[in-house]
């Protein structure tokens, strides 16, 4: 069951490491390219801010945007901004976020996301979580994925593996660190390949952040993963 109140604390946690890391940026850091293609710093952090004001509009009833242009649009618009202007939006948006999960509600409501996505309102606080710390190391400002929270990958590994069940495009895999194990692809399926290895590099490899080519694979090849 999700713990809402707790994530939104963790999401608080992330947000405030963040800041403390950008802050140390400056303007012409701000222009560089990000981990993500086509992207610089400012977009990612453009995109974290207004993620969070499109994830009040999902917990108060609203699209989260207007539409997928006018989303893009925003991204560009804002991603040129200084660093003291990104800084003062990421903080502003993010109390928003955070005032709009104080406010009394019914955690076990349906929320409506981006592309006709739905899910519980109480999984929204743990999908915001999932957006500052990814994001956080695609800025390539000395975070990375083995500095990320182990709670926070486990549950990200749960998330990712949950998503990717039911695609018969991916042949039965089990994703495992030696401890855990987790199962996708098409569902009741006995496992055909294995996928092991650290649990921030499996991560990696299911968020599209890794290739995996440090992984051991029994059985097969490394799956190719559907798109997220």
């Amino acid at each position: 069951m999700m713990d809402h109140a707790h994530d939104l604390a963790s999401v608080r946690d992330a947000t405030d490491r963040l800041l403390t890391a950008v802050a140390k940026l400056d303007n012409a850091a701000v222009t560089e390219s990000s981990r993500l293609p086509g992207w610089t710093r400012g977009h990612v952090l453009a995109h974290l801010s207004r993620n969070a004001d499109a994830l009040v509009n999902a917990l108060e009833g609203r699209p989260m945007y207007v539409s997928a242009e006018a989303r893009d649009a925003d991204i560009e618009r804002d991603a040129p901004r200084p660093l003291e202007t990104q800084l003062a939006d990421l903080r502003e948006s993010a109390g928003r976020f955070e005032r709009a999960g104080a406010a009394p509600a019914d955690w076990s409501r349906t929320v409506e996301l981006r592309n006709g996505v739905t899910d519980a309102a109480a999984r929204v606080p743990f999908r915001r979580w999932i957006e500052v710390e990814l994001h956080h190391v695609d800025l390539g400002i000395g975070y990375e994925l083995e500095d990320l929270p182990a709670e926070f990958v486990e549950r990200e590994i749960d998330f990712l593996t949950e998503r990717f069940t039911g695609h018969t495009e991916m042949p039965p895999t089990s994703v495992t660190d030696g401890t855990r194990a987790w199962s996708t692809g098409p569902e009741g399926a006995e496992p055909e390949v294995t996928v092991q290895g650290p649990a921030a590099v499996l991560l990696g490899w299911l968020s599209g952040r890794d290739d995996g080519s440090a992984l051991r694979v029994e059985g097969g090849p490394l799956p190719k993963l559907p798109p997220l």
